[in-house]
């Protein structure tokens, strides 16, 4: 009885050294928002997306270049993202987004941003480093 009890730590050991092995690539990128010349400094600027898990997170403005920029780490390198850029609460486009794709479900559509052809969210393709 106690050879089997002795044994089955090592069996999780085992398996945890497997799971890790097993982890998908992920990749950190710097999201930034360029605020136009002569318009007010909004109050907030957020990004929100499949890769925030559709929470808004914060951009942090730069008081020399005036951009806002976020940094963020351990995004999912195997698929394409939607995301969108909201300024005070209201979605604005990234001008350096992979292209616009249109929403496919709710948290998305609540973001969307209005076209010319219709509402968009922003695209982010995968990447790997």
């Amino acid at each position: 009885m106690s050879h089997h009890h002795s044994h089955h730590p090592g069996h999780g050991a085992l398996g945890a050294h497997k799971h890790t092995a097993g982890r998908k690539p992920t990749y950190t990128k710097i999201f930034r928002w360029e605020q136009p010349a002569g318009s007010p400094v909004p109050a907030a600027v957020e990004i929100v997306g499949s890769f925030t898990a559709w929470k808004k997170l914060p951009l942090e403005r730069s008081a020399v270049t005036g951009t806002w920029q976020i940094t963020i780490p351990e995004i999912p390198g195997s698929r394409t993202h939607h995301y969108m850029l909201l300024v005070d609460g209201k979605p604005v486009s990234d001008k350096n987004c992979d292209g616009l794709a249109v929403p496919t479900n709710a948290e998305e559509a609540q973001y969307q941003l209005t076209t010319p052809r219709g509402p968009r969210v922003l695209m982010l393709f995968a990447q790997t480093k």
